[in-house]
């Protein structure tokens, strides 16, 4: 029955356990953090619970390297799961120890669970600025986050072989939870594909995981986006197909992949607006559906010698243009209100308002209501 060092053990759990999970990267991070500490130095059986503990309060007293804040209590959490896996192993099957001392130490309390969601402003500003990047690849990836609910990991290990354009289907032969999974596309997930050029195999995208982190962080500090991970897209899309009223929770378990329910619940956080149209109920249906089309879309203003004019990004080809703002903002009234009847007497769908991706200096963006107040 041996003794040995921890910093030599935790090297044996690395090569002969850890090196065989999905998460190994990551977990070879964390058994080198803890060779290095104070622990590292210690002989197996003779670390007790005010050991961990020790380490516990001063992981809790580090700081992010990244961030510069107090590190996370679930990365502390995950740090001592590792830890009782290890302990564990070293008393059933090694022999190195009786007792696992991980089991008598409390544990930090979970934080609660991310809710953060995509505004308006940061889904428009994220769209325009990965359509106008130098690699294409990037407004195809955002696209298929917030389409299809696929994991960072998930997207950047597409390929074509595995993607079926004809019944719109992406096969994950390998996921996080280790199992496959089918994931259907949507109209504009498959048009996120086409756009790229489509292969008959290979990887869809070239980033490395790495490289797209460093992407990522570079895009939300350029664009002025704070607290916003790429993970929280994944969050955004469940929750939007939540809000569709469509899908059954099995259904959407089944698009994102969770084998738990609890879990996916904490991923839905509903947007109250999107309640509305059910509180409404029937009544005024019909007057709904068109005042929800008259609503105020931007418009980039022009100024030239002899005229105004406004242009609408969301609408090909329209304009109002006149000798002053005022005529010019009423000719561009005249000309939206048109258009959107227009549209939806022919049963043509109306876009959305703000969804342009051309990029246009805010400043040069005004409102305007295709049903102004009068007094």
């Amino acid at each position: 029955m041996g003794n040995p060092v921890m910093r030599d053990a935790l090297e044996t759990y690395r090569a002969k356990v850890s090196l065989l999970k999905k998460g190994y990267a990551q977990e070879k991070y964390r058994i080198e953090r803890l060779q290095r500490s104070f622990l590292g130095k210690k002989r197996v059986r003779d670390v007790t619970s005010v050991d961990i503990a020790t380490y516990r309060d001063q992981r809790l007293a580090d700081l992010n390297p990244q961030t510069q804040k107090p590190l996370s209590p679930a990365s502390v959490r995950l740090e001592l799961s590792l830890l009782s896996s290890f302990f564990d192993l070293c008393k059933i099957e090694w022999g190195y120890c009786d007792d696992n001392p991980v089991a008598k130490v409390r544990k930090p309390k979970p934080p609660p669970g991310r809710e953060r969601r995509l505004t308006a402003r940061e889904d428009r500003l994220i769209l325009r600025y990965c359509h106008q990047h130098s690699n294409q690849s990037l407004y195809s990836i955002m696209v298929l986050a917030l389409e299809t609910a696929m994991r960072q990991g998930e997207l950047l290990k597409l390929e074509w072989e595995h993607i079926n354009l004809k019944t719109g289907i992406a096969h994950l032969p390998s996921t996080k939870n280790g199992s496959k999974r089918d994931v259907p596309l949507s109209q504009k997930a498959r048009e996120a594909l086409i756009r790229m050029g489509i292969k008959p195999a290979g990887k869809v995208f070239q980033y490395t995981s790495e490289g797209f982190k460093s992407t990522w962080r570079y895009m939300t500090i350029k664009l002025g986006i704070e607290n916003l991970h790429f993970h929280d897209m994944r969050h955004e899309a469940i929750s939007r197909l939540f809000e569709l009223g469509t899908l059954d929770i099995m259904e959407i378990s089944a698009i994102s992949g969770h084998k738990s329910l609890s879990m996916l619940k904490r991923y839905t956080h509903l947007r109250a607006t999107k309640l509305v149209r059910k509180l409404e109920g029937n009544r005024n249906k019909g007057k709904q559906a068109v005042l929800n089309n008259l609503v105020p879309y931007p418009a980039v203003i022009e100024e030239q010698d002899a005229f105004v004019l406004y242009r609408f990004p969301d609408f090909e080809n329209l304009s109002g243009a006149g000798s002053c703002r005022e005529s010019a903002i009423k000719l561009a009234q005249d000309a939206l209100l048109r258009k959107i009847v227009t549209a939806m007497r022919g049963n043509g769908l109306v876009p959305v308002p703000d969804q342009y991706l051309e990029m246009v200096d805010e400043k040069h963006i005004v409102m305007i209501d295709p049903l102004p107040m009068t007094m």
